[in-house]
């Protein structure tokens, strides 16, 4: 148990962190869908910045929480202008901090051009927000919704920066379906943009890291019963990379039969995800509700299958219900479930479900402030490095983590 307790164990945890994290992780903000201007022709130039604060009974969450955290801050500015009646140009520099993510570094978080058709059909190319599920696309966007965080369960905000965007192309449209309503599809492929990850585990290091691939669309129905809309998303992609062991892990994993009598590092590894969701969601006046069931299958392959399972899929699904009681306040409601492995539902490691309530106060058109608590059991999502190197099993099965964030928006 020794043994396995330490590097077998370890280096399952970076496997955990570097796959899962790279493949399995937007603000169309002040776009012009969410911000039109009287004058179609002219510069759209809008922005935003935000705040926030964690504070955790038990437990880091996202970042030093226990001790009350005010790592949590997002900032962003694009510019869009049409080009002609069908073309349009758009780009966005974005930068956030939020505990060892993010560190204030700008990066351009999307950029793209337009170009439009027909209604049914159009294309975008460059790096261009990926539509996964109902909210991937303005996940970032504290303006577009009620909750300081959206059910983590199916849009990890430690993901951010591979879920967001997709570098290459994507052709979209809406097709009208008369009394059966509207279908919108997108559909998209490329690579992603990412910066290498390290690991964490003494005597091993990552090198060669490459995502060949990225595919996937969506299809979004809009029925014929108003406010209801219900859709699926698909997404697959695969990534490469080697693990370079020390002599001292390999041995050690050799005695216990992870690695193979003849292995010499590096070891390969290629890593396929498949990601689906299905998605449904309802709005009349001030009400919206919404559920998404997801699940991403991960498959490895490698000259270890005893140390990389060769096949794991989590399941992710959530419900959550709004509504907006006068023009400056909408409470929030949802539950959301998170197993990172199916055939593993024991102990407190092996899931995560999270009770959440949301206050939203808007103060002005530019100004809004939000409260929210959560309500934890397990630990499946947490991250053992911001707690220590304590391993998830160890960790309080019962917690709570209270939010505070305030967001300006033009």
């Amino acid at each position: 148990m020794g043994v396995q307790g330490t590097a077998g164990r370890t280096l399952a945890r970076c496997v955990s962190a570097v796959a899962l994290s790279l493949a399995l992780g937007a603000p169309r903000v002040a776009s012009a869908q969410l911000f039109d201007s009287s004058d179609p022709d002219a510069v759209q130039i809008h922005g935003f910045v935000s705040q926030g604060f964690l504070k955790s009974t038990d437990n880091n969450y996202l970042a030093n929480s226990k001790a009350g955290s005010f790592s949590f801050t997002e900032a962003g500015l694009n510019v869009s202008k049409s080009l002609t009646d069908n073309l349009r140009l758009g780009v966005q520099i974005y930068a956030y901090d939020l505990g060892p993510l993010g560190n204030y570094r700008p990066r351009f978080d999307w950029y793209n051009l337009d170009y439009r058709f027909r209604d049914w059909l159009g294309v975008r190319v460059g790096h261009t927000k990926i539509p996964f599920g109902l909210y991937n696309e303005t996940s970032d966007i504290d303006a577009s919704r009620v909750p300081v965080l959206l059910p983590q369960s199916v849009y990890p905000v430690d993901h951010r920066d591979y879920l967001l965007a997709v570098t290459g192309g994507e052709l979209y449209g809406d097709v009208r379906l008369h009394v059966a309503g509207s279908l919108e599809y997108r559909a998209y492929g490329g690579t992603l943009q990412f910066d290498p990850p390290s690991s964490d585990v003494p005597g091993v290091t990552l090198s060669d890291i490459s995502e060949p691939y990225i595919y996937g669309g969506r299809l979004m129905w809009t029925t014929p019963l108003p406010g209801l809309r219900i859709g699926g998303s698909y997404q697959a992609l695969g990534i490469h990379w080697k693990y370079n062991l020390d002599p001292a892990v390999s041995q050690a994993l050799q005695a216990v039969g992870l690695l193979p009598a003849d292995f010499v590092s590096p070891l390969p590894v290629s890593f396929d995800v498949r990601l689906w969701v299905a998605s449904a969601e309802y709005r009349h006046a001030g009400l919206r509700i919404s559920a998404e069931y997801s699940q991403w299958i991960a498959k490895f392959r490698s000259d270890a299958p005893a140390l990389l399972p060769p096949h794991v899929t989590n399941e992710r699904y959530y419900v959550m219900a709004s509504y907006q009681v006068t023009r400056w306040l909408t409470p929030c409601v949802y539950y959301a479930v998170y197993y990172p492995n199916v055939d593993e539902r024991k102990g407190r490691q092996s899931h995560q479900n999270d009770a959440a309530l949301s206050l939203r106060f808007d103060i002005n058109a530019h100004w809004l402030v939000k409260l929210e608590g959560h309500w934890m059991d397990g630990t499946a999502s947490l991250d053992p490095t911001l707690n220590g190197g304590t391993g998830l099993n160890a960790l309080a099965k019962d917690w709570g983590v209270v939010l505070i964030k305030t967001t300006a928006y033009f």
